[in-house]
């Protein structure tokens, strides 16, 4: 199993459907809150199941949700088939989009998961289809500090908050025995410190920042902001 077999199907990443809709719904809140006007086209790669997308197509003129697990696009199309604003892409079909015609594209809580060679090609992409005034947002990238501990208390501060502490106890437990902490171990998650990663996103043809705070509710993982150059 790889990283695209497991999100291909139903996870313990969300230790409860209270917890999924409450992490969607952040998520979506601080997506929305990046995009620079109405008129907008913004790509969400990496969606997930992006529950509270409306949300976000709300405040553009288009959104493209894109996944590469085939069960994760067949649920958003699903979802937001009806909505007018809202098309779902397979990874291969945003290489068919118009060149310079994105004013954001988001990939959150990717990085981890792709190959340097893969991640390289990504910030390619995007350097290729953002305008020359769009922005990159790349959140979630995880600092070579940050343990699997460090998660988990992000989860349970969070699940305190949003009235769901008891799952999150439990899910941690089942999360140790899962695929997840399976393929944690065998496969890693990519780490990268934050002169790493400015210095990519520079090399790449970006001129990078370091966004504070960090998409989502886990404050030690970093969000940078890009512009091509």
């Amino acid at each position: 199993m790889n990283w695209r077999d497991f999100w291909n199907q139903d996870t313990p990443i969300y230790v409860s459907e209270r917890h999924k809709v409450l992490h969607y719904r952040l998520i979506a809140r601080d997506i929305a809150a990046m995009i620079p006007a109405p008129g907008a086209v913004v790509l969400d790669y990496g969606c997930g199941e992006a529950l509270s997308a409306d949300r976000v197509a709300a405040k553009c003129k288009r959104l493209y949700l894109c996944d590469a697990a085939p069960l994760v696009r067949e649920r958003l199309q699903e979802r937001f088939g009806t909505e007018d604003r809202i098309t779902v892409l397979a990874p291969e079909d945003v290489a068919g989009l118009a060149d310079a015609s994105l004013d954001l594209m988001v990939a959150n809580s990717l990085a981890q998961y792709l190959s340097l060679d893969e991640l390289r090609d990504l910030l390619r992409l995007a350097r290729a289809k953002l305008k020359p005034e769009g922005r990159l947002v790349l959140a979630d990238v995880i600092p070579p500090d940050v343990s699997p501990l460090t998660d988990a208390a992000a989860l349970l501060s969070f699940a305190w908050k949003g009235g769901f502490l008891k799952d999150a106890l439990v899910g941690l437990a089942r999360t140790a025995g899962s695929d997840y902490r399976t393929l944690r171990d065998e496969l890693g998650l990519a780490q990268y410190d934050e002169a790493e990663m400015m210095e990519m996103l520079s090399d790449l043809g970006f001129e990078p920042e370091r966004r504070r705070p960090n998409i989502g509710h886990n404050q030690a993982r970093m969000t940078f902001v890009a512009q091509p150059v």
